[in-house]
């Protein structure tokens, strides 16, 4: 009996899991850890806060809203700083806390994703959730907490202002390791991606260096990219697929092919030091330019990357002892950061829904059975 509960638990399980890339048949180099996800980097815990109401034309202030938030806790809800760094390749955005993390080399909190008009909000409940929470256990403390950002406003009524404080509260407490939800959730509610519907989307990598296994995990925010160079697997879906699903605007909007932005997290269990992470996040654009990113001008395309190695390494007054992989060995890190970034964003837009938002503006889900047919027609599967 026990085993008939267990087969009918996991049916009903993989049933409320959207399908994934992998899942639909599209092919990826890499070996993935166990979820696919960030969160196969021990220690890691994603959450969620989605804002979704109301339909028809924008009235400022109610609606129809389509936003949300996103927290990536490096180690759980633990205080424990983690070797950091970042990069840009598109500076059109914003991710606060950066500047101390590129003088410190550390990073001290969780990283926070939300839409372009709701950095400060989010930032300043991330300062109140510290001392709701007592996560600084000192008397005295200061701390620059990250919230990156992209721009959902061409769904989502963006200057209603609707995430509160109690959105990232929520996000935060509601943060766990395991499988994590992507498509139309968190901060990647609202957002759109290379012709399609974007959103939140995750992969991870497991590389052999020598004789110590490491993962790799990417976790990104999608809203970037023109559907004329939307690329899967190699084959130019986004040119085949160029009458198909476009983006509605009922009232059109200022926008521009190209327009959004991408936050990405890359995440190892590696022990790297700050200098190494920053050469990882900038290896993540090459993962961005196999599917059609090109950073172009309305794109803020910003990057953190972090090790959970070393859970020592943070003191404020006691010398301590570091393990550094060395350069001349982290090329498969790099390799990972590539094919992770390339599977997250594909993720993120295999698991989206169709949007309707803001006066009747549409975002459509990407159609998967004419991706299939398409890369069937470039004999890049069978």
């Amino acid at each position: 009996m026990s085993g008939i509960i267990l087969l009918l638990f996991l049916h009903v399980f993989c049933l409320a899991q959207k399908p994934r890339a992998r899942d639909i048949g599209i092919p990826f180099n890499g070996t993935p850890g166990k979820y696919n996800t960030i969160t196969d980097v021990k220690g890691i815990e994603v959450g969620y806060s989605t804002i979704i109401s109301g339909n028809g034309k924008n009235i400022r202030g109610k609606g129809p809203v389509r936003t949300g938030v996103t927290a990536i806790l490096p180690r759980g809800h633990n205080n424990n700083p983690v070797f950091s760094n970042w990069y840009s390749l598109n500076g059109n955005g914003e991710m606060t806390g950066t500047t101390w993390i590129t003088e410190s080399g550390f990073l001290e909190g969780p990283i926070m994703i939300t839409n372009t008009n709701s950095v400060g909000v989010v930032r300043d409940a991330v300062l109140k959730w510290y001392v709701k929470t007592g996560w600084y256990k000192e008397d005295f403390w200061y701390t620059y907490p990250v919230v990156a950002e992209t721009y959902d406003g061409f769904l989502n009524d963006i200057y209603g202002f609707h995430v509160k404080e109690e959105n990232a509260y929520e996000a935060l407490d509601s943060a766990k390791s395991g499988f994590i939800k992507e498509g139309n959730v968190g901060g990647g509610t609202g957002m759109m991606c290379l012709g399609f519907k974007g959103g939140s989307g995750s992969s991870s990598r497991v590389v052999k260096i020598k004789d110590s296994i490491y993962t790799l995990g990417v976790f990104v925010q999608a809203n970037f990219g023109s559907k004329r160079n939307l690329t899967i697997a190699g084959v130019p879906v986004g040119r085949e697929l160029k009458d198909t699903l476009n983006y509605e605007f009922k009232a059109a909007p200022s926008y521009e092919p190209g327009d959004g932005s991408i936050i990405v997290v890359v995440a190892t269990d590696a022990p790297l030091l700050p200098h190494q992470l920053k050469r990882i996040a900038a290896r993540v654009p090459l993962g961005i330019g196999i599917v059609g990113g090109r950073g172009e001008n309305g794109s803020g395309d910003i990057f953190i990357a972090f090790s959970t190695a070393n859970p020592s390494a943070f003191q404020r007054e006691d010398f301590t002892k570091l393990d550094e992989l060395p350069n001349d060995l982290i090329s498969p890190l790099f390799d990972a950061t590539v094919q992770a970034t390339e599977e997250a964003i594909i993720n993120a837009m295999v698991a989206a829904e169709t949007m309707e938002g803001i006066n009747g503006n549409k975002a459509y889900a990407l159609p998967h059975k004419l991706v299939m047919d398409v890369l069937k027609k470039y004999n890049r599967v069978k």
